[in-house]
């Protein structure tokens, strides 16, 4: 036991000498505030309601009773409302034959609404802004759509301006990053970060299962922050970024092939989910958590988790028994969470040990607006906002997942009490429901008791 002793002894040393040069690091480090963001709020006429899911599920004349189940096993267990969206070209039934205007016209109403939201907000000029880092993960045209963007918005010709496309769910962080990154060289930058994803060039129509589940899933979103290093705007901010960590685990060949853009076997493009999905999530999400905790944990959590953590090799404990977790808990008030599924939820949830309230943000971001990719962080904490969670000093933790295989997360602190309802305004007072039950299983259950392969989705 005196050689526990001495060894913890060893680590909360260290724990604290790691703190201690961060804080120094700090000092001498570029600040970057988040001044404002704004989320996208398709217009109504954009919503998928069941009537409306039924009927694009109907069109698809390849469909046979076993994918109809399959479809329908999912929508219930999606965690998904009636009020999400969807492109136009989807809902007037041209999503065999997407168009480029289609994709263009989405990325358009997303930039009227949210960029320019978030510019008004802030009483930002477009002139003001020094760099733009932008991100569509399946939708790369030329000229490129940050180049879109600063004519749209007539920016300045010194612009910096960055486009990511390809990495999925997790680039609004990798967005973020890029940005911070900028500002450690450069005093006094204001910077654009947009992030979003293209739907209407992407409706799979084909019967690949691992294929299919994105059309439940995915739906139109998309959001714009405007992030400074600039402490004159540190009074108008709302959070500081205090930490980024940034795991990417492709180099496995399972983790790498867990979420590919690819055809079938009829020559359908479409992304593929292979099971092998959820070990790489937790794979990327250990690797990133290992970087993590030592970031913004205290000492006294670290110490605690390596005494025990040793306590259990020295009595050589086996079996089945859980191994002693990190309470993350002691550094973090609210959990930002990816709304990938209700899947990817509840596995984060047990994995740090969170309850119901902290991971109720991710839960009715799904119900309402659906996984809208990278930019669905945002949804979930302008959940916390307008349901007025998060106080000044409180420390707020955004973790995220996406192809590659990625997990990212950042840490924030909160600057002032903030209040803004933003793109929940309309809807928070319902938040959250009595019941999360999906109406497709009381309009469509009857699919369950259908023998046989049938023909058409008939209502």
């Amino acid at each position: 036991m005196e050689l526990l002793a001495v060894l913890t002894a060893l680590l909360l040393a260290h724990a604290v000498a790691y703190l201690a040069w961060q804080a120094a690091s700090r000092r001498r480090r570029s600040r970057c505030y988040l001044l404002d963001y704004a989320c996208h709020k398709p217009s109504d006429d954009r919503k998928v309601t069941t009537e409306t899911a039924g009927a694009v599920i109907e069109r698809n004349k390849r469909l046979g009773l076993s994918e109809y189940r399959f479809l329908l096993k999912v929508i219930v267990n999606s965690g998904i409302g009636e009020h999400t969206y969807c492109p136009r070209n989807v809902l007037e039934g041209r999503e065999e034959s997407p168009t480029l205007a289609d994709a263009l016209d989405e990325m358009d109403a997303f930039f009227a609404d949210a960029v320019a939201s978030v510019l008004s907000k802030s009483a930002v000029h477009p002139c003001s802004v020094d760099l733009v880092v932008l991100n569509v993960g399946s939708f790369s045209p030329a000229p490129s759509l940050v180049s879109r963007l600063v004519a749209r918005f007539g920016l300045r010709d010194d612009v910096m301006a960055y486009n990511l496309s390809g990495m999925g769910c997790s680039a609004g962080l990798i967005a973020v990053d890029v940005a911070r990154n900028v500002m450690l060289t450069r005093p006094r930058t204001m910077a654009l970060v947009v992030t979003s994803e293209s739907c209407a060039p992407n409706w799979y129509m084909g019967t690949d299962k691992s294929m299919m589940l994105g059309n439940c899933l995915f739906r139109c979103g998309g959001a714009a922050a405007l992030l400074t290093n600039d402490p004159a705007y540190r009074s108008r901010a709302k959070m500081e970024l205090r930490c980024l960590v940034r795991a990417n685990i492709g180099a496995h060949d399972d983790a790498h092939a867990a979420a590919v853009h690819r055809e079938d076997a009829d020559g359908r493009l479409g992304v593929s989910l292979s099971k092998a999905l959820p070990k790489a999530a937790v794979r990327a999400f250990t690797e990133n958590l290992q970087r993590l905790a030592p970031r913004i944990l205290p000492a006294g959590e670290l110490a605690r988790f390596a005494a025990r953590l040793l306590l259990r090799k020295l009595l050589r404990r086996k079996g089945k028994e859980e191994g002693p977790k990190i309470d993350f808990k002691t550094g973090v008030d609210h959990f930002c969470l990816h709304p990938g599924g209700t899947a990817v939820i509840e596995a984060v949830r047990k994995s740090l040990g969170l309850s119901a309230r902290d991971v109720e943000p991710a839960r009715m971001t799904l119900h309402r607006w659906g996984n809208t990719s990278a930019s669905s962080l945002w949804y979930v904490l302008s959940y916390m906002e307008a349901k007025r969670r998060l106080k000044r000093g409180d420390r707020v933790l955004m973790v995220t997942f996406g192809s590659g295989f990625k997990c990212n997360s950042c840490y924030w602190e909160v600057t002032r009490d903030l209040e803004d309802a933003g793109a929940w305004e309309d809807c928070i007072h319902q938040y959250p429901p009595e019941t999360l039950v999906n109406p497709y299983m009381d309009k469509f259950g009857w699919v369950n008791d259908i023998q046989g392969q049938g023909g058409g989705f008939v209502f």
